[in-house]
Order: structure tokens, then sequence, then C-alpha cells
């Protein structure tokens, strides 16, 4: 078990993308898409974080799969900005499989706690 949510490698994971996310659109990309991708990419980690600190296996699952929700759709915007030009194949392939591994992550955690 974890003692922190910032133990979780998941969580972990979350935050360096959503920092990742930040970076990559400073520049170039308009203000709705851009806030559009950060609010997504922050609330995968901060649902996480939420959850974990709910105390109940329940409230921590169901915030799990709220935080599923946002790298599903971050992967969205991410497909957006590349249809776009915002971004290069390899970036968004990067960004994609990276929130695909963190979506599978999520939802094993969940399944876990059901235990």
């Amino acid at each position: 078990m974890y003692r922190s949510f910032e133990e979780l490698e998941v969580w972990q994971r979350s935050s360096r993308l959503a920092v990742r996310v930040y970076e990559l659109t400073r520049t170039g990309f308009d203000s709705g898409l851009k806030s559009q991708m950060t609010r997504a990419a922050v609330s995968v980690a901060s649902n996480i974080a939420e959850g974990a600190e709910r105390n109940s296996a329940k409230e921590f699952s169901r915030f799990l799969f709220i935080s599923r929700g946002s790298a599903a759709e971050l992967r969205t915007q991410v497909y957006i900005a590349y249809k776009i030009g915002l971004i290069d194949h390899n970036t968004k392939t990067g960004l994609v499989d990276e929130l695909i591994e963190i979506s599978k992550m999520l939802f094993s955690l969940a399944n876990s706690l059901k235990t």
C-alpha cells in the first residue's frame, strides 16, 4: 500500500505529463485549445490526489475514473492539435502512448481497490 498519493507512480507520471503539456502549449496555441489541454492535464493528476485523500476506497475509485475521463479528454485534444498542425507526429505519438498507459494504470489501481 502507499502512504501518500505522491508515492503513486501514476500520479508522478500524470504530474510530469501536465508539466509537459504546459511546456508544449506555451507558444503557438490559441487560448481556447491551450486552456482545454492544460485543464485536462492538470485534472488527471489532481483527481488522483483528491481521491487518495478521501479515506475511502469507493471514493478513491470514483476519482480514478474521473481522472481516466480527463486522460481521454486530453487524448482527444492531442489528436486535434496534431490534425490542425500544432504538434508533430512524434509529439502526438508520445503523448497518446503516455496517456494510454496512464489510463491503464488508473483502471488497474481502481480495480485493486475493490479487493
